[in-house]
């Protein structure tokens, strides 16, 4: 029988919708997987309570101003406790760590994966906007660290699972699947008059707030095929979307052959969690199974890129590339968090994101500090279009 050897996982972003999964996939397999490091941004009681439970080596508040908090609940159980970005970015460099899950939502996610790269920690991500910001310089650091990055998005899990064992054929082309979200088949007249509450209700899955909202814009999408270029190596020319309103297969792949592989199951993030945490393993697992009986149908359809236009805006930035990809992203984060302030109108995303594309000075072959400085004037731009 072989021996079971434990990693020591990193979860950054643990009381997020992603981070809270991957303790229940903690939980179910407490054999393979020990926590030796828990973050948050300003969930402070969720941590504390997860630190308890946990025991993890140590513990970072993003928010400064619960620190007090959270070393007064966690001191005297022997567990350290970090706050501030900079500690967030030193912690994932601990010799102790096998794994990082970068679970952190938005551009926040780039600095700790570059610091956890260049500490030789291999990375399950689920932080996408990493590689839509720098993914140029975020693969070419991996190649020459040896790690390896695992993905955690359900369709780049699926993408990943179809080409095991396929490594020395080529791609012809990758399928991402979209659900189409809540608002699949309106008019733009349609679109004027939606609610935060009605964006906020994804017919599938269960996300954050953030992911929410960009799955009922497709930006979401448009994210994943930035992602999915320098994940595995591709054109622009090679990933596809199609519409898959059941969700039940995840994403495909097309080799040179014209066959068609697909990964396929209910919709359930912690499967995907699972996969990357373990890999190269298939862990056992009680998720509920899907049953083709109950789906007679499974249906295709094209994506509306002229009414989802967010869509079509980043398979521009795609395009285009250099510090595109991060106006793109920068002036994404900028409207979900202005339009869940009801501060802008669901449309209008999209004119804001387009215009920042247009007027955002383009650098062919940025520097890490190019895409810091392109991240923070995009997002001035961005409120001032706003306000």
């Amino acid at each position: 029988m072989t021996e079971i050897i434990k990693k020591n996982i990193a979860i950054l972003g643990s009381t997020g919708s992603i981070g809270t999964q991957a303790l229940e996939v903690v939980d179910a397999n407490p054999d393979h997987f020990q926590i030796e490091v828990l973050t948050a941004q300003n969930n402070c009681d969720l941590l504390i309570s997860q630190a308890l439970k946990y025991k993890p080596n140590v513990v970072v508040i993003g928010n400064d101003k619960h620190y007090d908090k959270v070393v007064d609940a966690l001191d005297k159980h022997d567990i350290k406790v970090y706050a501030g970005e900079n500690a967030l970015a030193s912690v994932v460099e601990m010799d102790t760590i096998d794994l990082v899950l970068t679970a952190l939502v938005g551009y926040s996610g780039l600095k700790p994966t570059i610091r956890a790269i260049e500490a030789g920690k291999n990375i399950a991500l689920a932080n996408k906007e990493t590689l839509v910001v720098a993914g140029e310089l975020i693969t070419g650091m991996a190649r020459e660290k040896g790690v390896n990055i695992y993905p955690v998005d359900s369709e780049h899990s699926a993408i990943f699972q179809c080409i095991v064992g396929e490594f020395h054929n080529p791609i012809e082309k990758i399928i991402l699947t979209a659900s189409g979200g809540p608002f699949r088949g309106m008019s733009k007249e349609q679109l004027e008059k939606v609610t935060k509450a009605q964006a906020l209700k994804h017919p599938n899955w269960d996300m954050g707030a953030k992911i929410t909202i960009d799955s009922a814009t497709l930006m979401n999408k448009g994210l994943e095929v930035i992602e999915a270029k320098w994940l595995f190596g591709l054109k622009p020319e090679q990933v596809d979307v199609v519409v898959h309103p059941q969700s039940i297969i995840h994403s495909m792949v097309q080799f040179e052959d014209g066959s068609i592989k697909a990964q396929m199951g209910l919709p359930d993030m912690k499967l995907p969690i699972q996969y990357a945490m373990a890999y190269p393993q298939r862990l056992k697992s009680d998720f509920q199974r899907f049953n083709f009986v109950n789906y007679p149908a499974l249906t295709f359809e094209q994506p509306d890129k002229k009414t989802f236009r967010n869509l079509a805006l980043a398979f521009e930035a795609l395009d285009k590339g250099g510090n595109m990809p991060c106006v793109l992203n920068a002036a994404n984060e900028i409207v979900v968090a202005e339009f869940l302030k009801d501060k802008v109108g669901f449309l209008e995303m999209s004119d804001i994101v387009e215009h920042c594309m247009e007027k955002i000075a383009f650098i062919n072959a940025p520097t890490y500090e190019d895409y810091v400085n392109t991240d923070k004037e995009t997002r001035i731009r961005a409120l001032e279009l706003i306000d």
